[in-house]
């Protein structure tokens, strides 16, 4: 039942907004071709294995769904989310900017833009402050450590 679940919210949330609005925007332009195709496609490989990685964490270590109304009942913290707090918006985003290069898209690479900052309200606004009372000290000391869109690196103790 959990697969499932997962199935459909990838089919409906990160399809719409990764897969159908992007080719809504481009599907009358032409594709590129030689060296901007093939990287179009590593983007697509690498967005997909990100978002795919993370989903797998949610199902088989949170028990949840990326759905915020089937969210993870333990707080994920391995996997890419060791590194950063945000791989899946991370995920979506690197397989809308494939788009973007596959299609030599201006406009996808504006939509790009408008996700990544709805990406970034939604996270300040609703899921940190919503992870901070489910979870509390836990994800407090998650958030110290790790960045929201990029790793921290730890300092050298200087002897």
């Amino acid at each position: 039942m959990l697969l499932l679940k997962n199935l459909l919210f990838t089919v409906f949330v990160p399809g719409t907004v990764a897969g159908y609005v992007p080719w809504r925007l481009t599907r009358f332009e032409s594709t590129a071709s030689g060296l901007p195709l093939v990287i179009a496609f590593g983007l697509f490989a690498i967005g997909a294995a990100i978002y795919t990685w993370c989903v797998w964490d949610f199902a088989f270590y949170g028990r949840g769904t990326p759905a915020p109304i089937d969210q993870p009942k333990k707080l994920v913290i391995r996997g890419l989310y060791r590194y950063i707090r945000n791989p899946m918006y991370t995920g979506v985003l690197t397989v809308i900017l494939g788009w973007a290069l596959l299609y030599r898209s201006v406009e996808v690479l504006v939509y790009a833009f408008a996700a990544a900052v709805f990406f970034h309200l939604f996270a300040i606004l609703y899921e940190e402050p919503h992870l901070q009372r489910v979870f509390g000290e836990q994800y407090e000391d998650y958030r110290k450590r790790v960045g929201r869109w990029l790793p921290k690196w730890k300092k050298r103790k200087q002897s």
